[in-house]
């Protein structure tokens, strides 16, 4: 299914909200299992109250790229070095304040991930892939455990009312429909390019058939190319139209009820659709689930704006060692890196755009969310 995420930005500007949902971000080395050795190297970033040093600026960059392999490619980038270690300051001069009720809560949840990537990895596994990179489990527990923290405090500095406001300004997006579709990519199974008019050729095809009687889960198995449906009869049942391409979910939310569309056109090709069910949300029937989701979205926007109108005036000196050969990304690595990953046609978990951190296996393929 379409996400509606789209580029924004520079290349190398990687939102907090997109870091925590690829990559349980973020720095710190307190709460280790054993006093850390004595740090003597040359301090590189220093901010009102507190500074970080190369070493420590270093681990931040192992992390990330053991959590985030596809950042991997701009480590060399002395822009994108700068922005880490901007990052990594924010982080530390706010959970400075965090409340003890917060540090307990992301201390659970930290040990919370490390387990579930052990029981997903292996014990062995992960140790090893640690090994690898240079990183111990204490390394990636306390980088987990910084930004939990964060978030944690500032998700608790949010209130019911914020929630409410939030909801009300973006009522239409928490619509919850169940649809089906049929994908016609602009490649074929094979991967070859199709011209726009064979593919809307064959959407028009589709459209016929159904038309004509012919069962809408069946037509979607013979000819859909969204491998996250297609085997399922095109079929997505209760999903929130709020994370879609525009022109998916403008016809997710406009089409009456059983009525098959024309081919609609989103850059991923084009969709025949119909929709089964529609229900329009209201605030007293949202789940706490999903007010804690608005929480934690709001949080995450909390972050954000201090990255962008605040940090710079705690910055008192950054001095980071430059790149050699800072090498340029190709036009497919620069997509891959300009946001988090989102679900797309090609995806079993359409329209999810989880916040807050997954336990995932950091060497993972890459699936296109």
């Amino acid at each position: 299914m379409p996400s509606r995420n789209k580029k924004s930005g520079k290349l190398f500007m990687v939102t907090m909200s997109a870091m925590l949902s690829i990559s349980l971000a973020a720095c710190g080395n307190e709460n280790a299992a054993a006093p850390a050795p004595e740090d003597n190297s040359k301090i590189v970033v220093k901010y009102k109250g507190g500074e970080i040093t190369e070493k420590e600026f270093e681990l931040e960059q192992k992390v990330m790229q053991f959590m985030s392999p596809q950042f991997a490619q701009f480590a060399q980038m002395d822009e994108f070095k700068e922005y880490l270690a901007k990052q990594g300051a924010a982080y530390e001069y706010l959970a400075v304040d965090a409340s003890e009720e917060s540090r307990e809560a992301a201390k659970k949840q930290a040990d919370e991930l490390v387990d579930k990537n052990k029981e997903a990895m292996g014990a062995e596994a992960l140790e090893a892939a640690l090994t690898a990179q240079g990183l111990t489990e204490d390394d990636l527990r306390s980088y987990m455990l910084r930004v939990m923290t964060v978030m944690e405090d500032q998700k608790n500095k949010v209130t019911d009312e914020e929630i409410k406001n939030t909801f009300d300004e973006k009522q239409e997006d928490f619509t919850v429909v169940t649809l089906r579709h049929v994908l016609i990519r602009l490649t074929d199974s094979e991967g070859k390019e199709r011209t726009k008019e064979d593919a809307l050729k064959l959407a028009n095809e589709v459209k016929a058939k159904l038309d004509g009687g012919a069962d809408f889960a069946e037509v979607a198995k013979e000819y859909s190319e969204d491998p996250g449906s297609q085997s399922n009869g095109g079929l997505y049942e209760n999903y929130e139209v709020k994370d879609w391409v525009p022109e998916f979910k403008e016809k997710a939310l406009s089409l009456p009820l059983n009525e098959v569309s024309e081919p609609v056109e989103t850059e991923y090709g084009y969709h025949v659709m119909k929709v089964e069910s529609r229900e329009e949300m209201t605030f007293d029937k949202l789940s706490d689930e999903r007010k804690d989701q608005i929480r934690s979205d709001l949080a995450s926007s909390k972050v954000d704006e201090f990255m962008n109108t605040e940090l710079d005036s705690i910055i008192e000196s950054i001095e980071l060692p430059k790149s050699e050969t800072p090498a340029e990304p190709s036009t497919e690595q620069e997509n891959g890196a300009e946001q988090a990953p989102q679900a797309d046609p090609g995806t079993s978990d359409p329209g999810a755009e989880s916040k807050e951190p997954e336990a995932k296996e950091p060497a993972g393929e890459d699936t296109g969310k």
